[in-house]
C-alpha cells in the first residue's frame, strides 16, 4: 500500500492548486480523478471572463494550465474511483480506490459538484436525446435548430449566449422576473435577436419519443400550460455537492455542503474540504482556487502545531 504525505481526492481546480501548494512544500502528494480529464466543471464552461490574469480563456484551456502548472512540480496523478476512507477520525487514514489503496495522515476532498436534475417527466428519459446539462458539450449537436435553456444564473445565460451563435431560435425560461446572474450577462443576452426569454414560466414536462420534440412550460403567475416545439432542453438549474464520500464523516449543513470554513479544515482532524463541496458564500473558479492553497497552508500548521 502506498503512502502519501497528502492525498488530494479531485483535479478541477481547488485539487489542482491544492496539489501546487503542495509540492511546492515539499509534501509528497497524489492527486486521484475518476475522470481522464482534469478541471472538473471548468472544463464546460466555454469562456471564462472573471478569472484574473485572462480576460477571455476558454474553460479547456484555463483547467488545462492548471494541470500542466502542478505537473511541472511533480505531483502525481492516478485514474481511479475513490470508494470509500477508512480510519477517518485516525491519525492515518486509508483512501479505498477500485484499483488501489492509498495511506495518509491529510486527505484534501475537493469532489467538486454535479448538474442538478430539475426532476421533471421526461427529463431522465430523453437525457442524451435533447435533454443536456453542458451547452459546450452537447450545442453542436443543435446547429440550425431550436433549443431551451432553463435557468437564471450565470450558467444559463451563459448557455443561452453560447447557443445562440448555433441554434436558430433560443428561449431562455426563467421561473422569476429578474435573473439571478450578473446583470453584464443579462443585458448581452437582451441584446441577441435570437434569444427569447420566457420570464415567470418553468418547464413542467419533456415530451418526445425518441428525442425530445416539445417541452411544457407553465406560468408561475398563473398555472396555465402551454407546448413549446424545441429540438433540444439545455437545464441549468444549479449544482449538487458530491459529498458521498464524507456523508457520515464530516459535518454537512442542511445545504448539503460540507462545513468547513475559509481554512477549509472539517470537523474531522486531518480531512480538509476545498472548492465547491464547502458551505461558502460563492463557488466561482478564484474561490476554489483560493480553497486548494488554503487547505495546504492549514495542513502545514496542524503539522506545526502537532
Amino acid at each position: 500500500m502506498q503512502e502519501y504525505d497528502i492525498v488530494v481526492i479531485g483535479s478541477g481546480p481547488a485539487g489542482l492548486t491544492a496539489a501546487i501548494y503542495a509540492r511546492r512544500a515539499g509534501k509528497k502528494c497524489i492527486v486521484i480523478e475518476k475522470d481522464y480529464m482534469s478541471g472538473g466543471q471548468v472544463l464546460t464552461t466555454n469562456e471564462v471572463e472573471n478569472y484574473p490574469g485572462f480576460f477571455k480563456v476558454s474553460g479547456f484551456d484555463l483547467g488545462q494550465k492548471l494541470r500542466e502548472h502542478a505537473e511541472q512540480f511533480g505531483t502525481e496523478f492516478v485514474v481511479d474511483e475513490v470508494l470509500s476512507i477508512e480510519n477517518a477520525d485516525q491519525k492515518i487514514k486509508t483512501v479505498h480506490c477500485r484499483e488501489a489503496d492509498y495511506q495518509t495522515g491529510r486527505i484534501i476532498l475537493a469532489t467538486g459538484a454535479r448538474h442538478k436534475k430539475l426532476g421533471v417527466p421526461g427529463e431522465k428519459e430523453l437525457a442524451g436525446m435533447g435533454v443536456s446539462y453542458c451547452a459546450t458539450c452537447d450545442g453542436a449537436f443543435f446547429k440550425d435548430r431550436t433549443t431551451a435553456v432553463v435557468g437564471g444564473g450565470n450558467v444559463a445565460l451563459e448557455d443561452a449566449i453560447y447557443l445562440s451563435a448555433i441554434c436558430k431560435q433560443v428561449y431562455l425560461i426563467h421561473r422569476r422576473e429578474e435573473f439571478r446572474g450578473e446583470k453584464i450577462l443579462s443585458s448581452r443576452a437582451e441584446q441577441i435577436d435570437n434569444i427569447t426569454f420566457l420570464l415567470n414560466e418553468t418547464v413542467t414536462r419533456v415530451i418526445g419519443e425518441e428525442e425530445v420534440e416539445q417541452i411544457e412550460i407553465t406560468s408561475v403567475k398563473d398555472g396555465s400550460k402551454k407546448l413549446l416545439d424545441v429540438d433540444g432542453v439545455f437545464f441549468a438549474v444549479g449544482i449538487e455537492p458530491n459529498t458521498s464520500l464524507i456523508e457520515g464523516l464530516a459535518d454537512i449543513g442542511e445545504s448539503g455542503y460540507v462545513l468547513a470554513g475559509e481554512d477549509t479544515r472539517t470537523s474531522v482532524p486531518g480531512i480538509y474540504a476545498a472548492g465547491d463541496i464547502r458551505e461558502k458564500q460563492l463557488r466561482q473558479i478564484i474561490t476554489a482556487t483560493a480553497d486548494g492553497a488554503n487547505a495546504v497552508q492549514s495542513i502545514l500548521q496542524d503539522e506545526q502545531d502537532g
